[in-house]
């Protein structure tokens, strides 16, 4: 049977093993893979923010909407709502193999909406832009 998540230490897995897939992912690894230049800090940064975001530690600092947008621009506004479902559909599968329970049922709903508010504050950048 399959733990929840505990502690940083089950984010950071979480974190490291999702990204792993996404690095390889055909159809949004080079999001990821084009700008992120510092795999090992970025991986720390991300593990702030979801244990910041599952425990409130608020040991996460930045600007996710920001970030995301800034990204989009960099690939010529490309980033779409299909691009996050994959996202999504890799990050459920993962936590799915890793864990079970309520956090783990919490990182889920949590990224539904985040993955939507980020796409919002994408679409509204290229909005400003015009």
């Amino acid at each position: 049977m399959k733990e929840d998540l505990k502690e940083r230490a089950d984010i950071n897995k979480l974190v490291v093993t999702f990204y792993s897939k996404v690095r390889k992912n055909e159809e949004i690894g080079y999001f990821f893979n084009n700008t992120i230049e510092d795999w090992d800090e970025h991986l720390e940064k991300l593990t702030d923010f979801w244990e910041s975001n599952l425990f409130f530690t608020g040991s996460f600092r930045g600007n996710p909407a920001m970030a995301h947008v800034k990204v989009d621009m960099e690939h010529n506004n490309s980033i779409t709502e299909y691009h996050f479902g994959i996202w999504l559909n890799l990050w459920f599968q993962t936590i799915d193999e890793l864990f079970e329970g309520e956090m783990a049922q919490r990182l889920k709903n949590n990224a539904r909406k985040m993955s939507t508010h980020l796409f919002l504050r994408i679409y509204q950048g290229r909005q400003a832009k015009l």
